[in-house]
């Protein structure tokens, strides 16, 4: 199983957006939250999201990680 690259929460919002039918539901400060109409996430926007956040962000949103990185 390929690691998980260390990108920015822009970059994950664009990709959760675009590809898993999630939109922006509302943003306070620097973190977005966004719905499928099935599961509620939060995303912080920070430069480099930590593995282990990113990681939680995809069990969350119910992504596979081969499906999530077949769009970074």
């Amino acid at each position: 199983m390929p690691k998980l690259p260390r990108i920015s929460g822009g970059e994950v919002l664009k990709i959760l957006t675009k590809y898993f039918s999630f939109r922006v539901l509302r943003q306070k400060g620097s973190h977005v939250t966004l719905t499928n109409d099935k599961v509620f996430i939060t995303i912080p926007l920070h430069p480099e999201l930590d593995i282990g956040t990113l990681n939680g962000i995809l069990k969350d949103a119910i992504v596979t990680r081969d499906d999530f990185l077949k769009y970074v």
